[in-house]
């Protein structure tokens, strides 16, 4: 018995809906061209039903596929976890070192001592080999020989930091015998922070050198550097009015 028109039409656009439908061979080929096609829809490869395991070489396991590709996803994220976590106790830990060293040069009793905690003491609290403080003479500054201080000849301190530049953070330090004195064949990197002495020196700064190649490096953030120049600046502008003229 045939079947009623209603029922004829309705099979022939089911008929006619999959004979619009890609082949299995389109659909792979269009793949082939659009690798990333999965990566971009998420949501159809968790659709998609995968095979069971076959022995097979010629059958893709698809379940070992989107296994491996969540365990790397996952490894992945562990690792970034990893090296967020070991940033942020490290920059924790500098950022420690940094308040004790300004809390250290809020201690001075004189200017003699904050050179000696500036260049003595913040080594030790910040765990470098080498600190010093170098000046270049002004016209009428006070002598400063003997007292822990490196004179430079006018000019170097834009020579070495370039002008305009306050921080320079250098992975091989070199032309370090001259900030750095009898230590500078130990320094192996170091941080260079210009200060604003104002009338007291035409120019200033003050040099952190370490014995570690990767100690100091122009990637590192300056910030807590700042900081602690800046308090250092501040001390040396309000002791300078006890050195005699």
């Amino acid at each position: 018995m045939s079947g009623s028109p209603d029922n004829d039409d309705t099979e022939d656009k089911a008929t006619a809906a999959v004979a619009d439908l890609p082949t299995a061979r389109q659909v792979v080929a269009y793949l082939e061209r659009n690798l990333d096609f999965l990566a971009e829809n998420p949501d159809l490869l968790r659709r998609l039903t995968p095979p069971d395991r076959h022995d097979d070489d010629q059958v893709v396991d698809m379940q070992r596929f989107m296994v491996d590709r969540l365990q790397a996803q996952l490894d992945q994220m562990n690792d970034n976890q990893s090296e967020l976590i070991e940033t942020t106790r490290s920059n924790m830990s500098s950022q420690a070192q940094i308040h004790r060293a300004v809390l250290s040069l809020l201690d001075a009793t004189d200017f003699e001592h904050l050179v000696h905690i500036a260049t003595h003491d913040l080594s030790q609290i910040l765990d470098i080999d080498v600190v010093t403080l170098c000046l270049e003479p002004g016209d009428g500054a006070p002598d400063l020989s003997g007292k822990g201080i490196y004179i430079l000849s006018p000019g170097t301190v834009d020579d070495l930091l370039g002008d305009g530049r306050d921080i320079l953070l250098r992975e091989t330090a070199s032309e370090s015998d001259t900030i750095f004195g009898p230590a500078a064949a130990l320094v192996q990197s170091d941080a260079l922070v210009r200060l604003d002495l104002e009338d007291f020196s035409p120019a200033a700064m003050l040099a952190l050198g370490s014995r570690e190649p990767s100690r100091f490096h122009p990637g590192q953030g300056t910030e807590l550097l700042s900081f602690m120049a800046e308090a250092l600046r501040k001390c040396i502008l309000l002791w300078r009015k006890t050195l005699p003229s």
